[in-house]
């Protein structure tokens, strides 16, 4: 089977996460093909790959958002728009429900220009006559940018080329489910849905907090993207979530609740299992597997950590991982040093399973998180966690109805800096307590969490899609 896996943003360009699942899942399903269609930010990282592709990859096809904006109008648009394309075109600039199929049809069969439609007549006709209706007392100017700035990446990207494959499998809604959407239409194919986290509900977090949106248009942002994971959840043969409660949100968002799936991620049980416990050594090590990002919230971790250092002696605190943000890592650099913290190490990527042996526990303060890697590793190796309570942390750490495993350690509100000291210092203040804690996480890996299941249901899932199809086996 030819499966074309659309990603955004992450695989192969940045280590961890998602990436980290995406290439063991590929290796793990050598019987298939697989095609990566990838979207960029900036075209600066072409072919920039971080990871050895392996064998299976058979192509990858790359689109960065930056080169929207080299798109020339080559002159005066001559396209004579039907009611039905005007309509679409309407409820697109509104964030409604358009019929993507002429869209499809205008951007990708008839080649129209994004950037000569959003400098026609049409275009401002249709914007005048919107803003009059909806946006009486925003100025003009900042509706005119602000759509343009949203229009032009989705215009641009339906006209991409389209790459062949037997199904289309998305790893989020946003503009990667939106090109898996587009290569259905083209090759008639299925599509699939894989959700790590709530795209839409990141994007909306992000949005909220966001300078560089005007205010008043806040909300059109955010009707935006549910806009795009509303498409991909009417479109999707299946669509998959890492757990319960994101299924929920899913159906609550509009997805029929028979196309929803729980697979919840798996680990290399075997790898991390064996590791040994930390020795008594006068120390508390505790560890954060976490890139440095503004949604890993690593200058709560940073304040929490000086919160507890005050109160317990003998503390250490290991930041292992990569740097996504440039200047938010420096900030957090300088952070440290302002409150003079000598017990904070920065070690970038490291080996996880050989650094997991001078750890006592591990600690995540994410703003957003699905299902995290980390805490499920960490568990694997037998060391409790400390989290924020997002995502399906607090169920890792308590355990599902049926679950008799126990605690494996403690969540508090994103954010709580006190609180996140706190439970730190709960967990430095008894080895006993980390020891049955680690020990209760292992038992709950082991039974729910393992690659081997989670690659048994996706096969499943792709059987379902050959078994609909009326296909032969590849």
């Amino acid at each position: 089977m030819r499966i074309c896996l659309v990603l955004e943003g992450c695989y192969p360009y940045v280590f961890g996460g998602v990436s980290t699942w995406m290439h063991q899942y590929i290796n793990q399903m050598q019987e298939h093909e697989f095609v990566l269609w990838v979207i960029g930010a900036n075209a600066e990282k072409r072919g920039k790959f971080v990871y050895e592709l392996p064998e299976n990859v058979v192509e990858v096809h790359e689109v960065f958002l930056d080169d929207a904006l080299q798109v020339k109008e080559k002159g005066k648009m001559s396209h004579i728009f039907s009611e039905k394309e005007l309509e679409s075109l309407s409820e697109l600039m509104q964030m409604r429900r358009p019929d993507w199929e002429t869209l499809f049809s205008l951007y990708h069969d008839k080649h129209l220009n994004p950037m000569a439609f959003l400098k026609s007549e049409t275009f401002l006709d249709l914007l005048i006559k919107i803003c009059k209706e909806q946006y009486p007392y925003i100025a003009f100017a900042d509706a005119f940018h602000t759509m343009r700035s949203m229009l032009l990446p989705v215009l641009y990207l339906m006209g991409s080329e389209v790459p062949e494959a037997d199904v289309y499998h998305a790893i989020c809604t946003g503009y990667g489910g939106l090109l898996a959407c587009l290569g259905g239409y083209v090759h008639k194919k299925d599509v699939l849905l894989t959700e790590h986290g709530i795209y839409t509900r990141e994007r909306e977090e992000e949005i909220i907090r966001a300078k560089w949106v005007v205010p008043s248009f806040k909300k059109q942002w955010i009707a935006f993207f549910y806009m795009l994971s509303d498409m991909i959840y009417q479109r999707a043969f299946r669509v998959t979530c890492l757990f319960t409660n994101a299924m929920r949100t899913q159906i609550q968002m509009g997805c029929a609740p028979g196309k929803c799936r729980v697979i919840e991620n798996g680990i290399d049980y075997d790898r991390l299992s064996g590791i040994p416990l930390k020795e008594e050594d006068g120390w508390v090590d505790i560890g954060a597997v976490v890139r440095l990002a503004p949604i890993k919230d690593i200058k709560t971790m940073i304040y929490a950590f000086f919160e507890l250092s005050a109160h317990v002696k003998n503390v250490r605190l290991h930041i292992m991982g990569g740097v996504d943000d440039e200047e938010y890592a420096q900030e957090c650099y300088e952070l440290v040093k302002q409150l003079k913290l000598e017990n904070i190490i920065f070690t970038g990527r490291v080996d996880i399973v050989k650094y997991m042996e001078k750890l006592d526990f591990t600690i995540l303060t994410s703003i957003s998180e699905g299902q995290p890697l980390s805490v499920l590793e960490s568990f694997a190796a037998r060391r409790p966690c400390v989290t924020t309570d997002v995502g399906c942390c607090r169920e890792l750490l308590e355990g599902k109805e049926e679950d008799v495993y126990g605690k494996a350690g403690y969540y508090v509100a994103p954010m709580y800096r006190d609180g996140l000291a706190l439970a730190m210092e709960k967990m430095c203040e008894s080895r006993s307590r980390r020891l049955r804690m680690g020990k209760n996480g292992q038992a709950r890996v082991k039974a729910y969490y393992r690659q081997e299941r989670m690659i048994r249901l996706y096969r499943e899932l792709y059987e379902e899609v050959i078994q609909k199809n009326g296909w032969n086996r590849i």
